[in-house]
């Protein structure tokens, strides 16, 4: 593994950054690959595109494979927010936003010299609302995810910006582009390449920074405006991106447990970060025709994990595009089952998996989507596609950087390296699979030592018929004392479920997902998690719980 950093190049790459590269490919700067990479970097720079496309009344259908100057299938153009429009600079990574009081969705886009806010509601007409400037200087690598209503802020090759902590709500009173500051900085670390964060656990992992040996160094963000540090992942060395969960796949040993899986430039590397002060690596595993681990996502039954390597293209004999698929059905044993390549030859990015779908940001191919439901049989085949640099589509760092394809409203947002924000809605017919209806309330409830119960509600809405026979409730509760416990589910009628009854067991919380035959009852209404706590001395309270119909 290359694990190491070295500060006269950090510099080196810091001073490059000031010029307006883009792009990234191995991203480790005491390597020969990572001082190639600022090379590259520079040949690629192209200057920020100024294209606009706003204030259509319906936006830009995609017809016999175009939409305005974009070839597409299967996927409408909305609008396009140039960079100049936005607080310029070159576009990175991206990530949204959905107030809970309103719906409201929002971009949060990140640039080489800041992160911008972009009310994206009306998505033929974005809204500009403002920027929060970076802390201490331009950097290609900046990213972002967002918990609890707040945006979690990096960026690479800056030494002391730290992670900025944003509180979105202040965007709700904005009216016209407001300059921000951050309401905390983490200073942990200095430079971190990316930020990976469970948002049923309340933790981040802050990924290649200039701590842990570049392995995840996480910061419990359960407070989010009060963040610290909570951990290491430091055996495997660096590593590129991760995706941690809670744990509820096919593999027996590990459910219920918070697990990490990390692309770690030449494998996929899984660790145990139950404990976050201990964490056990599970796996660490290769595969034929690795460049550079670059990014991976789990299918939504945990079962599968998909792979994207950076430099596979630009190194490799053939060009296609090429995501690795694997098997986790022992996730001490990850097997690589199988590789699709796709008819494009443009270097892949980031992916995310929603339903049955891999959203992929692959550069100048632009925004590519696999459907991946006959995926135990190792095949994928590409459903749409929405091309945002139509000039080219070779092994070359331009274009779609990354993507966000988790709004309710179906909407996806690219960030381009020169396009900007580009918002689009797949129109993929009879093929998109329904959504899996998922109802949660993350709001605290205390729960009274040896008191009488509490419960915490969750209103259903808009599913037809009667929950199903295999109705899964998610349970976060924290408290020093799980056996003092009781935990029911109260479905909308009165009915009860009871999911954990009190006993002996003395460790802390309650972090599991349970099975219910809810067939009887009605989907649509309100549900409750009813808690009490029959003995003393210990407390706890709720902190999230969620049902999957």
């Amino acid at each position: 593994m290359k694990i190491l950093r070295m500060t006269g190049l950090a510099v080196l790459i810091a001073s490059m950054v000031a010029l307006s590269m883009t792009a990234a490919s191995a991203h480790d700067p005491d390597t020969p690959e990572g001082q190639a990479a600022v090379r590259a970097f520079l040949t690629d720079h192209l200057p920020a595109e100024r294209h606009a496309v706003v204030g259509t009344a319906a936006g830009v259908p995609c017809v016999n494979g175009k939409a305005d100057i974009y070839p597409c299938k299967n996927v409408d153009l909305l609008s396009v927010l140039p960079l100049a429009s936005i607080g310029g600079g070159n576009g990175n990574d991206i990530w949204g936003w959905t107030d809970p009081s309103s719906g409201k969705e929002y971009a949060v886009v990140g640039r080489t010299n800041g992160t911008a806010f972009v009310d994206v509601s009306t998505p033929t007409s974005p809204k500009y609302l403002g920027n929060l400037p970076s802390n201490g200087g331009s950097s290609s690598w900046r990213d972002m995810k967002v918990y609890r209503d707040h945006a979690f802020i990096v960026a690479d090759a800056i030494s002391g910006h730290g992670m900025q902590v944003f509180d979105l709500t202040r965007l709700r009173t904005v009216t016209t582009p407001q300059t921000f500051t951050a309401d905390a900085l983490y200073k942990g670390f200095g430079p971190a390449h990316n930020i990976a964060i469970n948002e049923e656990t309340g933790f981040a992992y802050a990924i290649g920074s200039n701590t842990c040996r570049g392995g995840p160094h996480i910061v419990d963000i359960r407070t989010p405006k009060s963040p610290t540090q909570a951990g290491c992942v430091s055996q495997d060395g660096y590593t590129h991106d991760t995706q941690c969960v809670v744990y509820r796949g096919p593999d027996q040993a590990h459910r219920g447990k918070e697990i990490c899986f990390n692309s770690n430039e030449d494998t996929l590397t899984i660790v145990d970060v139950t404990t976050k002060s201990a964490p056990v690596q599970i796996a660490r595993a290769a595969y034929s025709g690795a460049q550079y681990s670059h990014q991976g996502w789990l299918t939504e039954d945990q079962r599968y994990f998909l792979l994207d390597d950076e430099l596979d293209e630009p190194r490799g004999t053939d060009k296609r595009t090429k995501t690795y698929i694997w098997d986790l059905a022992k996730l001490s044993s990850p097997v690589h089952t199988g590789t699709y390549n796709s008819p494009a030859t443009a270097i892949d990015h980031n992916q995310y998996i929603k339903g049955g779908y891999s959203y992929q940001a692959n550069y100048q191919a632009g925004l590519r989507i696999l459907d991946v439901r006959d995926v135990a049989s190792a095949k994928l085949t590409e459903a749409g596609y929405f091309d945002i640099y139509p000039a080219s589509d070779t092994a070359r760092f331009n274009g779609a950087w990354s993507n966000y394809p988790y709004f309710a409203s179906g909407i996806v947002l690219v960030n381009g390296i020169e396009q900007g924000l580009v918002v689009v809605k797949p129109n993929l017919g009879a093929v998109e699979p329904p959504p899996v209806g998922k109802f949660e309330n993350t709001a605290d409830v205390a729960i009274p030592d040896a008191g009488a119960a509490v419960t915490s509600e969750v209103t259903v809405t808009g599913l037809a018929g009667n929950a199903p026979a295999s109705l899964v409730v998610d349970v976060d509760i924290k408290h020093t004392y799980r056996g003092d416990l009781t935990v029911d589910l109260v479905a909308p009628d009165g009915s009860v479920f009871r999911l954990q009854g009190a006993g002996s067991d003395s460790a802390d919380n309650i972090l599991a997902s349970y099975p219910v035959n809810a067939s009887a009852e009605a989907a649509n209404g309100t549900w409750k998690l009813r808690v009490q706590d029959l003995y003393s001395a210990d407390t706890g309270y709720i902190d999230a719980w969620s049902l999957r119909f």
